[in-house]
């Protein structure tokens, strides 16, 4: 079984940047800020649907204790002058036996890399081993970047419109997106 908490993997970028995909941990509180601050308004509000200036008690708690089993979050990160950088996180949070929400954010000079997507494959293969059947998300409709994402996964995809968001389901299926 795939220890989530400790699970770490090296990918290639597009760009040919090397990244580590890793398992959040109790003491990247510094480090998520940090990345938080570095977020334009634009893509706060798209990943929270409306304006967020600093991470809150309850986020640094959530980070610190991030159980593994009902939340599963991976932070994407480089080495820069000797310090490990987060440059994107993904998540996803259960809510019935079988089906999770997704959330992702990717600071900006890394968006176009595939980032997002490698993320959600690597959420992927956790979730089918803990019999997750299906991901779900809710994207706001200009948020042409993430939608694609979602329609590459390779995962199949419904979409419906709703409060003026669009619901994405995503079918896992028991095999991991190629």
């Amino acid at each position: 079984m795939i220890d989530a908490r400790h699970y770490a993997e090296h990918e290639t970028l597009r760009n040919g940047m090397q990244v580590q995909v890793r398992a959040l941990h109790p003491d990247d509180g510094e480090r998520i800020a940090e990345a938080f601050s570095k977020l334009d308004h634009e893509s706060i509000y798209t990943r929270f649907f409306g304006p967020k200036t600093e991470l809150t008690e309850k986020d640094y708690q959530t980070i610190r204790e991030m159980d593994f089993d009902t939340r599963v979050a991976l932070v994407v990160t480089i080495m820069e002058n000797g310090r490990e950088i987060v440059i994107a996180s993904g998540s996803y949070s259960r809510f019935a036996p079988d089906a999770a929400e997704l959330a992702f954010l990717v600071e900006e000079d890394y968006h176009g890399l595939g980032i997002a997507g490698r993320v959600l494959r690597h959420l992927g293969r956790i979730a089918v081993e803990r019999g997750l059947r299906r991901f779900e998300a809710e994207v706001l409709p200009y948020n042409s970047a993430m939608l694609k994402v979602f329609e590459a996964s390779g995962w199949p995809m419904t979409r419906r419109s709703e409060d003026g968001a669009i619901h994405i389901t995503l079918a896992l299926g028991g095999a991991a997106a190629s």
